[in-house]
């Protein structure tokens, strides 16, 4: 990276960052990079465009289809519809253009924070401590035989579950901590989009697991994605997320997770169905 670059955690602010091109049309940039890109990355943008429209309430759930592979070589344009707006809860409908084509839809809801039920029944699942954990990227490249350095994202990743790199079958269960590599802007909306971003990790390898297909010896895509925000999200400190895929057929496997802060409370809750292929010839 040269010195004049942004670190990782800076760029992915900069692209949350949208240009409003009208009232309800804003402008968002994919950054360098090749290949796919990442669909956490238009989850979260969205619900930045989604979250610029609503005067009153804070994100709680978000029920969104991954239509079409994003590229990084042209901007993506975020179209809201105001689905409703409500005295308790608002709603909103954006659908992400790329290149004249739908890549993402996804439905919003925002609600006014208020007095009433609250528990929690299950507790946190037992994890080691995230600072003597291997590295997430680390562990992809270990996968797939280079010898590389890893390079940084902007959400920094422990994992206390790794892949084998043989391909051993392991259970369809991943617990791994993630942080951002840095201090949030104190914006509410920043720090919950971030926690949209970093709950597209890792869910599709937890499904991959019981069938040996580590990175590398798969090809996959996420095709919809579901969150639950039970509790304020400020995501400046380690958050564990734990995963597991309780059935696939057809290449289709559904991951389950859950994210908590290092105290034991859970933040939200995740449902994602995800591709996932052998390459011909295995």
């Amino acid at each position: 990276m040269a010195a004049s670059d942004p670190s990782p955690l800076a760029g992915l602010l900069e692209r949350l960052t949208l240009e409003q091109l009208d009232v309800d049309l804003l402008l968002g940039e994919p950054g360098p990079g090749s290949g796919r890109l990442f669909g956490g990355l238009v989850a979260a943008q969205s619900v930045v465009a989604a979250g610029r429209t609503v005067e009153r309430g804070v994100l709680h759930s978000l029920h969104a289809y991954f239509l079409r592979p994003g590229r990084h070589d042209a901007p993506l344009r975020f179209l809201v519809h105001r689905i409703r707006d409500g005295r308790t809860f608002t709603t909103r409908r954006v659908v992400a253009h790329q290149g004249g084509e739908a890549i993402f839809n996804v439905s919003a809801s925002f609600a006014v924070p208020e007095e009433g039920i609250s528990h929690q029944d299950d507790p946190m699942p037992d994890a080691p401590p995230p600072d003597d954990l291997p590295d997430w990227e680390a562990e992809r490249l270990r996968l797939m035989g280079k010898g590389l350095p890893p390079e940084p994202g902007p959400v920094e990743a422990r994992v206390c579950d790794p892949d084998h790199p043989d391909g051993r079958p392991q259970p369809p269960r991943k617990r791994i901590w993630l942080r951002p590599r840095g201090p949030l802007p104190e914006d509410p909306l920043i720090h919950t989009a971030m926690l949209v971003y970093a709950s597209d990790r890792a869910l599709l390898s937890t499904a991959a697991r019981p069938h040996g297909l580590p990175w590398g010896r798969r090809r996959g895509a996420s095709l919809d994605h579901a969150l639950w925000i039970h509790r304020p999200i400020r995501f400046d400190d380690w958050f564990l997320y734990a995963m597991e895929s309780p059935v696939a057929h057809a290449a289709r496997g559904l991951c389950l997770g859950a994210m908590y802060r290092r105290d034991g409370v859970r933040l939200a809750s995740v449902a994602q169905e995800a591709l996932i292929r052998v390459p011909r010839g295995g």
